[in-house]
């Protein structure tokens, strides 16, 4: 209970100033398409560089939990998501904003974040020198099949066809292909210098999801938007609570897959919402409803989203092990104010590292108190004409996706990748799996080079792949989850297509 000594810390005026303006600049951050998780904590360490290093960690952490949760703003009323990991959030939270509903949902998406969030920040506080080992036992091997375990989620991810999420997370795949091999140096498929780089993960994010929409706006002309947002009376926010303590099986896949993503090194954090989703539909008895604006779809993904956020320091602080991107960048925080991680950083850095993790805890609260607040009217967004909103976004969209490398090239990325999703939406595909696919695709493929090489230094034969990689109990229990989670997902869409709903849907 040692961490209770150092509460004081966080509620120094200076402290709590910096919690507060890092919690709300983080909301509007997280908020703006293009810009990330990782962008926000980039840009604001130069502002720590004259702060004490408590300080310092204080508003890079504010900044790091509340941009999480800022992202679901723009995914649910604009189907734009902030960031990858809000994916999943505008699935069914973009939905229900259509139908009327976007304060409701940003009100359970703040809930959910907040409780995930206190649930992994508790983790990192009492079980990090468990957790920490558990961490080191995860290496290339282990880390493929995780990636692949991911790619089994494409088939039943946001799509009525298993066939066509499949082939939309094939596409993904290609397209993280598209760039230089990093492990030979070799061109894939760089047929303008544009794809030099390889394709950015938020210009495609952006693009696949964007721009289908303003395409869509502009086409339906100067209608004006058939439903409104609903205004929300002030009981909503209590309607709001139980709701979310009403779904306790959601709730509790989502902290759990996201405390579990958070803490492995090397997966990143952006699939942990795509992931429970995915597997809180398959225990759901409403898995008709996912995507339709279903709140069990939302709470799952967004809870996920903000545990994953203290978990993915446990590694960090203990091993050096960044658990996402975003932790990497903290790792650079830390660093420049001379903390360096370890497994004694508790004993040599008690006040700065304990008051840190404290803030983090306060943090959450506050970016509940704060997201709820701004619900009722950022929610009014979705009442704007067509005309003006599609432009808006439009704006937006090429903002974000410039301000990602300074490059126009990432704009005509975005622009192209929209244009090609436009399409592809007509014929029935899905944005989600193809995100998934060009999420993926860089962590499978790496762990699976990495993995050979070791390989061929371990052992001898043909078999040595198959060895490394088919070896072990962790592997082992790695591949029956994969195994498991294919056959699932395809039994539950033959079940789904041979239903009666499906036949009257068919016939109609």
């Amino acid at each position: 209970m040692e961490f209770l000594s150092y509460f004081g810390g966080v509620f120094e005026p200076i402290a709590f100033m910096l919690l507060l303006g890092g919690t709300i600049g983080g909301l509007i951050l997280g908020a703006t398409p293009g810009l990330s998780p990782t962008m926000a904590v980039a840009l604001l360490i130069p502002f720590t560089f004259q702060l004490s290093p408590t300080q310092g960690l204080i508003l890079l952490g504010a900044a790091y939990t509340s941009t999480v949760a800022g992202g679901a703003v723009s995914a649910i009323l604009l189907k734009i998501p902030g960031a990858p990991a809000n994916i999943a959030t505008a699935l069914d939270g973009h939905e229900m904003a259509k139908n009327g509903e976007g304060a409701r949902a940003l009100h359970l998406s703040f809930m959910s974040s907040g409780i995930g969030g206190i649930t992994g920040v508790l983790l990192l506080i009492f079980l990090t020198p468990v957790l920490a080992q558990w961490a080191l036992a995860f290496g290339p091997s282990h880390l493929f099949w995780l990636a692949i375990l991911g790619v089994t989620v494409i088939g039943s991810l946001d799509s009525k066809s298993f066939v066509k999420g499949l082939l939309s997370g094939c596409i993904g795949l290609w397209l993280s292909m598209i760039g230089y091999d990093d492990i030979q140096g070799a061109q894939r498929f760089i047929f303008h210098d544009a794809l030099t780089g390889g394709i950015h993960i938020i210009a495609a994010l952006i693009g696949i999801f964007a721009i289908p929409q303003v395409l869509d706006m502009f086409a339906k002309g100067r209608r004006k938007v058939a439903i409104e947002t609903v205004e929300v009376p002030e009981h909503a926010i209590g309607d709001s609570v139980r709701e979310v303590a009403r779904s306790a099986r959601p709730l509790t896949i989502g902290t759990v897959i996201g405390s579990i993503v958070g803490l492995i090194p090397g997966i990143g954090g952006q699939i942990a919402g795509l992931v429970a989703y995915d597997q809180s539909k398959k225990f759901s008895p409403n898995k008709a409803k996912f995507g339709t604006g279903h709140p069990e779809g939302l709470i799952a993904a967004e809870s996920a989203n903000n545990a994953m956020v203290g978990p993915s320091l446990v590694p960090l602080l203990t091993l050096s092990i960044p658990g996402s991107p975003t932790a990497a960048v903290l790792l650079g925080g830390l660093l420049i104010h001379g903390i360096f991680p370890g497994s004694d950083i508790f004993e040599r850095n008690p006040e700065v590292i304990w008051t840190f993790i404290n803030s983090m805890l306060i943090g959450q609260i506050l970016m509940v108190i704060f997201g709820i607040a701004i619900a009722k009217w950022a929610a009014k967004i979705a009442r704007a004409p067509l005309p003006i909103m599609a432009s808006a976004v439009l704006v937006l969209s090429l903002f974000g996706s410039y301000s990602v490398q300074q490059s126009m090239g990432d704009v005509w990325i975005m622009l192209s990748l929209g244009l090609g999703m436009y399409f592809l939406e007509k014929f029935g595909f899905s944005a989600a799996p193809v995100v998934l696919g060009l999420i993926l695709g860089p962590i499978a493929e790496s762990n699976f080079v990495q993995g050979s090489m070791i390989a061929g230094a371990m052992y001898d034969g043909v078999w040595a792949k198959a060895t490394y990689f088919m070896t072990g109990s962790l592997n082992i229990g790695l591949i029956v989850l994969v195994i498991l989670s294919v056959g699932y997902s395809f039994m539950s869409h033959r079940a789904n297509s041979k239903s009666p709903a499906s036949d009257a849907g068919a016939r109609a």
